[in-house]
């Protein structure tokens, strides 16, 4: 669907459930909020609509529902939509309760006391209580009479605890109301008037905080800014002791249901082997280059082992020898490598090929799964008839026979599976028969030519899981739907079974994130190869000059959660530039250098000003040569000067970074009336007058009639015009034409000629550089990796695209 069709089917429902007009357009702008309130709408079954007090509770709970405690929000909804939970104080209170069980198994009994399920408030409990309040408040309500704050009050008695929370609220207020009345009598003139302010007294002046720079305010901004760096974000999910409870309950065509835990048995033996570790894994295919969205996956696997001293296995899922490569798994493990992260072991799921063959044996003699003959249209058409397979009753022994044959290669490619024996009726397309093996005439690159048959990847997944006791199977959310046939296959089987939890993918405005699509870019030369900067691969991040540091910073503050919607770019911007501004050392260069000559200055002159590596941070310094001629940004003068410009005019003057200010006296144009020289004089002595305003970066010459140190210039802006390029139809077309600008001839102050390729910098007001692997002696090449402020780089490249 397209983002229109999105937001519109959404306005849909949220006017449905009652929502104003106002509200509804105000939830559909913030994509996260929208898509959760959607989900839980469909969750609730109250997609043709429902009471406006209902719909309420369910705008409240898709604002507030505590990410911990997500298995349990369905019985939350039912609780809303049977009215057993009709008040925002029920609400509240159930919210709180499920937030302190978390995942856990949850206890009716003490969900309902605590969210005041069924509890009744007659009256006279309510009359009761209001005038005990009034009692409390009697000298307050004589004195202040009726300009006394009635609605302070009434809080008072909803929090005062008791039954009376649970009251509606309506005939409280009105029986304070009565009562007040009562007390107080009629209105007389002097209640009509209003009662003056009463001035508040001067506080006292603050003592200096006992800090570094004494400003507590500063302090507080500065800790609550950067509060998710500390913040455990796994905190909700249950630790490996608690790995008993049901995990989920598989719901059967014919009604059957079964219950998913593991035994005490099961448990104990798997606690033993790990030491009560946690125990996660980090499973790529290795059939292509990794992105940002394996960067949160790493964060999610990595991150939550090491957050709690366990261990987290690096499993390649290499069951699909067709499609990988030994590139792949190298590029894999440099990416895992730069990113900090140290894998426990290194596994590949061929490693347990044996143990997966004996598994599908055992499959077949317990009547869990038959060899087939259809094809893949065959198969596809059954299921959508939702008809079994004509071999789906054939004898074990039979399937067995027809399994070996098939092992040694006795049987054609596509002329047999063998395919789980689940539910061909199941309203959930993956426990439809899944196919567990296949037969391909490949040689495995890690496993050799022992096999004629590979495992499908929902067979393999769950299995080697269990095998290497891992203790949460994290994934993203399309494979919800798989959760029943991962544990339908360890059931049947009587494995282990680890703690599944999806987490929702990560999407970034204008880009694209799925293999299909970012190979399309590469094969089809969109772009220029899997490390182009301009894709969000780990790879194009890294030679954009894009630090580890700050990609995993900004995975942290995404976090780990099942709220879908698009995150904007600029989120990860402000963390590549919070890790470039801390380290990376200032120079000065020009992109699109303009000649000045500074007339009062004599041709020989030459003089070494002093520059700053880290400005305003430390001493230390790097010299820059000031000569006659010196090169600005074409950008940085005008003909005509206007009062919010900061730049060079004819008659006006600037600074120059580190050395003199420049007052511009004449230019020289060819002729299409192109400025190709200023002329400028200098003022030597710095106190003879206030400076000019306008600070601009420069270069000198190294020597007197040397050009300076020239460089290639890569300017990257996003790589789609619009942010969600992915749910357009023809989404090649959205390529935007500017994404890479390229500037040859750009001048550099003489000490960049050494950088050498993944040197990281700032060229000041120009933004931070990374020097490019195509750079060679004496040609220099620098990729942009972002501007200096949010917002630039789509100006700064229409500029290069007019010159």
């Amino acid at each position: 669907m397209s983002r229109e069709e999105l937001e519109s089917e959404a306005l849909s429902l949220f006017i449905g459930i009652g929502l104003t007009e106002q509200t509804a357009k105000q939830a559909i702008v913030k994509p996260k909020f929208r898509q959760a309130l959607v989900n839980l709408i469909k969750e609730a079954g109250v997609v043709d609509g429902c009471p406006k007090a209902q719909g309420a509770l369910l705008y409240t709970t898709a604002s507030k529902y505590p990410v911990n405690a997500l298995t349990h929000r369905k019985e939350l909804l039912a609780y809303i939509t049977d009215n057993k939970i009709t008040s925002n104080a029920q609400l509240d209170a159930a919210l709180d309760h499920l937030g302190k069980v978390g995942s856990e198994q949850l206890d009716v009994q003490a969900f309902e006391e605590a969210a005041g399920v069924g509890v009744e408030v007659a009256p006279e409990q309510i009359t009761a209580a209001v005038a005990a309040c009034v009692k409390e408040n009697e000298a307050k309500l004589l004195e202040e009479r009726y300009h006394c704050n009635l609605n302070i009050l009434l809080g008072k008695l909803r929090s005062g605890g008791g039954t009376i929370k649970w009251a509606d609220v309506a005939a409280v207020k009105a029986e304070l109301e009565a009562q007040v009345k009562a007390l107080l009598g009629p209105t007389t003139e002097a209640d009509l008037v209003k009662p003056e302010k009463k001035k508040k007294p001067a506080k006292p002046a603050a003592a200096p905080a006992a800090s570094k720079g004494g400003n507590a305010a500063a302090e507080k901004k500065a800790e609550s800014a950067e509060a998710w760096r500390t913040a455990d974000p796994y905190a909700f999910l249950s630790k490996p002791e608690a790995n008993n409870m049901v995990h989920t309950t598989i719901h059967f065509s014919d009604g059957r249901k079964m219950n998913i835990a593991n035994s005490p048995q099961l448990l104990a033996k798997h606690l033993e082997e790990t030491g009560g570790k946690v125990v996660t894994r980090f499973p790529p295919e290795p059939n292509g280059y990794l992105h940002i969205g394996h960067a949160k996956a790493m964060f999610v696997d990595f991150g939550m082992a090491a957050q709690y001293g366990g261990r987290c296995y690096l499993r390649f899922d290499d069951t699909n020898p067709e499609a990988e490569k030994q590139e792949y798994i190298d590029h894999i493990q440099d990416i895992v490598s730069w990113l900090g992260w140290k894998p426990w072991k290194i596994t590949y799921s061929s490693d347990y090929f044996d143990q997966l063959y004996a598994f599908a044996v055992q499959l077949i003699k317990g009547g869990n799964a038959y060899v087939d003959h259809q094809t893949g249209d065959e198969i596809k058409d059954y299921r959508e008839r939702r008809e079994p397979s004509p071999w789906r009753d054939r004898p074990i022994e039979e399937s067995l026979k027809l399994f070996e044959d098939m092992r040694r290669g006795l049987v054609d490619e596509g002329k047999a599976t063998l395919r789980m024996k689940m539910d061909h009726k199941n309203d959930n397309y993956n426990m439809f028969d899944l196919i567990a093996y296949r037969i391909k005439f490949v040689e495995h690159p890690h496993a050799g030519d022992k096999y004629c048959v590979y495992p499908s990847y929902d067979y393999t997944h769950c299995l080697v899981d269990a095998l290497e006791n891992i203790t949460h199977s994290m994934c993203t959310l399309e494979f919800e739907s798989r959760r029943a046939s991962y544990y339908w296959l360890l059931e049947v089987l009587g494995t282990y079974k680890p703690l599944v939890w999806e987490y929702s993918r990560l999407n970034i405005t204008h880009n694209v994130m799925s293999k299909r699509k970012l190979n399309s870019l590469v094969t089809d030369k969109y772009v220029h190869g899997w490390d182009d900067p301009r894709l969000l691969t780990l790879a194009g991040l890294r030679r954009r000059g894009v630090t580890p540091e700050s990609v995993n910073n900004f995975c942290r503050e995404v976090g780990v959660t099942r709220s879908e919607g698009e995150v904007h770019l600029h989120k990860l911007d402000h963390h590549i530039r919070l890790e470039l501004d801390a380290s990376s050392r200032r120079a000065l260069g020009v992109l699109r250098p303009l000649r000045v000559v500074i007339t009062n200055l004599p041709d020989s002159h030459f003089e070494e000003v002093e520059a700053k590596v880290f400005p305003g941070r430390s001493e230390e310094g790097y010299k820059v040569p000031f000569t006659k001629v010196v090169y600005i940004e074409e950008t940085d003068f005008r003909e005509t000067d206007s009062k919010d410009y900061y730049g060079l005019a004819p008659g006006k003057s600037v600074m120059l970074r580190y050395a003199y200010p420049i007052t511009c006296t004449g230019f020289s144009t060819d002729g299409s009336g192109r400025v190709t020289e200023l002329q400028a004089t200098y003022e030597s002595d710095l106190t003879a007058k206030k400076p000019p305003k306008g600070v601009l970066n420069w270069v000198g010459q190294p020597a007197p009639g040397q050009q300076p140190p020239t460089f290639e210039a890569r300017l990257y802006d996003v790589l789609f015009k619009s942010s969600n390029p992915a749910s357009a139809e023809n989404w090649l077309e959205d390529l935007n034409p500017e994404s890479l600008t390229v500037i040859q001839g750009a001048f550099a102050s003489p000490q960049l000629a050494k950088a050498q390729p993944g040197d990281r910098l700032q060229l000041e007001r120009l933004g931070y550089f990374c020097v490019d692997p195509d750079s060679a002696p004496g040609a220099l090449v620098m990729n942009r990796t972002c501007t200096l402020k949010e917002g630039t780089a789509k100006q700064s490249a229409a500029k290069g695209a007019k010159k």
